[in-house]
Parts: C-alpha cells; sequence; structure tokens
C-alpha cells in the first residue's frame, strides 16, 4: 500500500492555526488570571521570569531547523519523519552543550533553585514540541497540530483551576502543572507525526529533501539565518518596555504590558498564516509564477483581514480588557489608559498583517539571510525610534511617554512592511496596487488614532470595507500546482 500526504493548502491550514491559537490565547488569558489572584505578586513575578528568562535564553537550541522542515518537507513528504529524527539529534547535541552551562548560570544568581529548574523544563519541551508539529504542518496535517496546542493550554488551564480551587499557593506547584501540560502537548505532537509520517512503506531519507540536507554542515549552514533570527525575535515585542523601564518605571511598564497582551493575541493570526503559507511556498520555491500567485493571493485575503481586525479587536479591548484588570490600568492613574496604547498598537498589527507575504516569501525564499536582515533591521529601528520618541514624550508627560512607546511599535512594524516589499523583490507588484497601498497605510493610521482618542474621524475606517470582495475572492481561488514526483505525494 502507498502512503497518500495531503499537501499544504494556507486557507485549510490557516483557519485551522489561527483557530487553535486563538482558543489557546483565550485559555492562556483565564490562566494568567488566575496565577495573578493565587500567587502573591513576588511569586507570580519569579514564575513569569522563570518562564521568559529560559524560553529566550534556549530559543537558540532550536537551530532553525523545524523552519527548514517547514519549508522543505511538502516537496518530499516521504521524507520529513527522517528530517525530523534528524533535527532531534542535531538539537540534542546542542542541549548537551549549551544547557547545563546556562542553568548553572542561572542558579547562581537565583532565589528560587525549583522554580528555575522547572522553567528550563518547560522551555526545552516546547523547544522539543517545534519539530513534530513542523512535520505535521508540512505533511498538511496542520488540523492534528491545532489538536495538539489547543490540548496543551487545556490541560494547563484546568491543572491552574484545580490548584486554584484547592487553595494552593505553591508557585512551584503551578510551574510543575505547566510542565505538565507541556509534556503532553509534545507527546501527543510526536504522535500524531509518527502516525502521519511515519507509518509509509515509501518512506526515504533526509537527503531527499534537498541539497541542504545533504550533510550536516550544509543543514546546519542553511539553517543558521533562522536560528539568528530566533535568537533575535524575542527583543522586538520587549524594547519599547526596557526603554521605559530605564525612562520612567515599572508601573508605566505594566500599563503598556497590559496594552500588549491583547495586541500580542492579535498577533497569532499573521503568525498563523505565515505558518501556513511557508510550506506552500517551499513546495513551489523552483516554480517562480506558481510562487508569486500563491503570494499574490494571500496578499488580497491579507488586505481583506484588516478592517475586520481593527473593528473586532477594537470592541473586544473596549469591552473586555477592562473587566480582567484592575480600573488602575485604564482611568488614567498610571498615566494613560491601556485601552487607548492599545489602539495605537492595533495599526502595528495591521501593517504586521499586510507584511506576512513578503517577510514569509524571504524565509521560504533561496536567499534566507535576507530575512535575518530585516529582522535585524526592525530590532535596530525599533531600538532607535524607541529611544528617541519616549525621550520625547518624557518632557511633556508619563502618559505621552507611554503613546509614544507604542507609536515607535507602530513605526517598526511599518518599517518591516517596506523593508519586505524591497528586500522580497515585490516592488513592482507594489506598484500595480500602488493607490491601494497608500490609502489602506494611511487610513489605518488615522483610524487607529482617531480610535485612541475617541475621535468621530475613526468613520475613515469604514472605508477599508472596500477591501473585502477581493479578499472573499481570493479565498476562492486555487492555485495551479505542479503534480509531485514522488508516488503519492500529494492526495
Amino acid at each position: 500500500m502507498s502512503q497518500k500526504y495531503r499537501r499544504p493548502a494556507f486557507g485549510r491550514d490557516s483557519v485551522w492555526l489561527a483557530s487553535a491559537d486563538v482558543i489557546a490565547v483565550l485559555l492562556a488569558f483565564v490562566g494568567q488570571l488566575i496565577l495573578a489572584r493565587a500567587l502573591i505578586s513576588e511569586s507570580y513575578g519569579l514564575f513569569v521570569i522563570a518562564i521568559d528568562l529560559f524560553a529566550t535564553l534556549f530559543l537558540l537550541l532550536d537551530l532553525g531547523l523545524p523552519t527548514l522542515l517547514a519549508r522543505d518537507g511538502p516537496r518530499n513528504p516521504s521524507a520529513i519523519w527522517s528530517g525530523m529524527l534528524r533535527i532531534y539529534r542535531l538539537q540534542g547535541f546542542a542541549v548537551i552543550l549549551f544547557a547545563p552551562i546556562v542553568v548553572t548560570i542561572v542558579l547562581l544568581q537565583s532565589v528560587h533553585d525549583g522554580l528555575m529548574l522547572l522553567g528550563a523544563g518547560v522551555a526545552l519541551v516546547h523547544i522539543a514540541s517545534y519539530a513534530p508539529r513542523t512535520a505535521l504542518r508540512a505533511a498538511g496535517d496542520a488540523r492534528f497540530e491545532s489538536v495538539t496546542k489547543v490540548v496543551e493550554r487545556l490541560v494547563t488551564t484546568s491543572g491552574y483551576a484545580t490548584l486554584f480551587f484547592i487553595s494552593s499557593t505553591d508557585v512551584v506547584a503551578y510551574a510543575t502543572v505547566f510542565l505538565g501540560g507541556a509534556v503532553i502537548g509534545l507527546l501527543l505532537a510526536f504522535i500524531g507525526a509518527y502516525r502521519t509520517c511515519a507509518t509509509s512503506t515509501q518512506r526515504t531519507d533526509s537527503s531527499h529533501l534537498g541539497s541542504d540536507w545533504v550533510s550536516k554542515k550544509t543543514l546546519l549552514l542553511a539553517a543558521l539565518p533562522f536560528a539568528i533570527t530566533l535568537g533575535v525575535l524575542p527583543y522586538v515585542i520587549r524594547i519599547e518596555k526596557f526603554i521605559l523601564a530605564n525612562e520612567l518605571g515599572f508601573d508605566e511598564v505594566a500599563l503598556f504590558h497590559v496594552a500588549q497582551l491583547a495586541w500580542l493575541a492579535g498577533l497569532l493570526i499573521p503568525q498563523a498564516m505565515r505558518a501556513a503559507l511557508l510550506p506552500v511556498l517551499g513546495a513551489s520555491r523552483q516554480q517562480r509564477p506558481i510562487f508569486n500567485q500563491h503570494l499574490e493571493r494571500v496578499e488580497s485575503i491579507c488586505f481583506a483581514l484588516v478592517p475586520i481586525g481593527l473593528v473586532s479587536g477594537a470592541a473586544i479591548v473596549w469591552i473586555l480588557l477592562p473587566i480582567g484588570f484592575p480600573i488602575e490600568y485604564f482611568d488614567g492613574t498610571l498615566g494613560a489608559s491601556a485601552r487607548d496604547v492599545f489602539m495605537i498598537l492595533l495599526a502595528g498589527w495591521a501593517f504586521t498583517v499586510l507584511s506576512v507575504p513578503s517577510y514569509t516569501a524571504l524565509q521560504a525564499g533561496e536567499r534566507p539571510w535576507l530575512f535575518t536582515l530585516l529582522i535585524f533591521t526592525v530590532v535596530v529601528s525599533s531600538t532607535v525610534l524607541g529611544i528617541i520618541l519616549i525621550d520625547w514624550g518624557t518632557q511633556t508627560s508619563t502618559g505621552r511617554a507611554i503613546e509614544m512607546a507604542a507609536y515607535a511599535s507602530v513605526a517598526s512594524a511599518f518599517v518591516m512592511l517596506c523593508l519586505g516589499i524591497v528586500l522580497s523583490r515585490r516592488i513592482e507588484q507594489f506598484k500595480q496596487r500602488g493607490i491601494q497601498w497608500i490609502a489602506t497605510i494611511i487610513t489605518v493610521f488615522i483610524t487607529c488614532v482617531a480610535l485612541s482618542q475617541q475621535s468621530y474621524w475613526v468613520l475613515v475606517g469604514l472605508g477599508l470595507f472596500i477591501l473585502l470582495p477581493q479578499g472573499l475572492e481570493a479565498m476562492k481561488t486555487i492555485v495551479e500546482t505542479q503534480h509531485p514526483t514522488t508516488p503519492g505525494e500529494a492526495e
């Protein structure tokens, strides 16, 4: 019997991944509320630090290899399982060399060794789950990948709730629950990858994934741009908070963080789109006309998502965010309203959505170093703009400084959009839709500023809904693809 593989499909896979991410974020939000109420502030702060610290430090252990598997796997699904096991071998070697050193250094400075060790365990398990989840997506089974994410978060949140109802205030117990949920998610992903990718009678060696997979040297060099990018990415969303902490204090950072929580939840949509699009572009990277057709289709969908996201995001935050957090984050006590700051950040969300085709094309293209250049430029611009704008804002008032931090974030998203178009060589496509691009960018900015100031100018944003028909038409469009050469590769 020959094994049949489903080919990755942007529309289907992005819906599954985005839906799962939305559910997971809602469950995570509930989990954070439970932690904030169950633990004293010091314990809660230690918990956050333990998880974030190792998540950032250990991200380099990913080595960029799962991204390479997502790009190259769809071209030869029969080699995905072998590629996944090869990734594990290389990552395992990196863990043996790097993890003990990092953990020792952290423990020497730590005030809670048990919690830090659990934080390290959570980070390592999450990194281990990337390869099987990527294998599922590359094999066209993003549906099961989505299930693993939701189950992991459901188990974790349920565990938090159980501890809360028995009146537990032990931070180690909550961290253990977090680790348990991560382990269950990893096991489900591994089982799913085995079921989808390892049961084929025509399974082939990972070297069949492409020339980059011929040797360890070529594989690591090909993944290096993605590995470096992963090391830099965690700082993109934290730079403004670092600058605010230095210029003002932690109260202002807390307010900005609350506004950012809703914004980060919205970023799951472009992240899911990128995750679904990368395997599709990877499968057609040698077929430029088809590659461009995919990008044009996704670009139309992105334009249509902008008005939907602005309206739904503003409505949800206006109603729900004050319910979950204390009133001082919204009444001006801390200098500004987290709700108004979020409305400014919403423009950055729109620019990030519009960037999806360009920066995913760079990841899937023949020169992934351009993607690394893009992210480095975004980080540098975010830092420079943050320092300049926040410093200027502090000369006026605390609230103005927080708003300037939001504008700096929006400006860095705009830099990513513009530079991504240039580096991906999509200038001609931009010119073809030049009026639409310029009108959309201006309208988005006016709308979001009006939302933050509660001005009637927000009605200008209604004009964005003329973008919906082209998006709906693009959703129905099927891009012609070549039949795979590997028997049983497509379904």
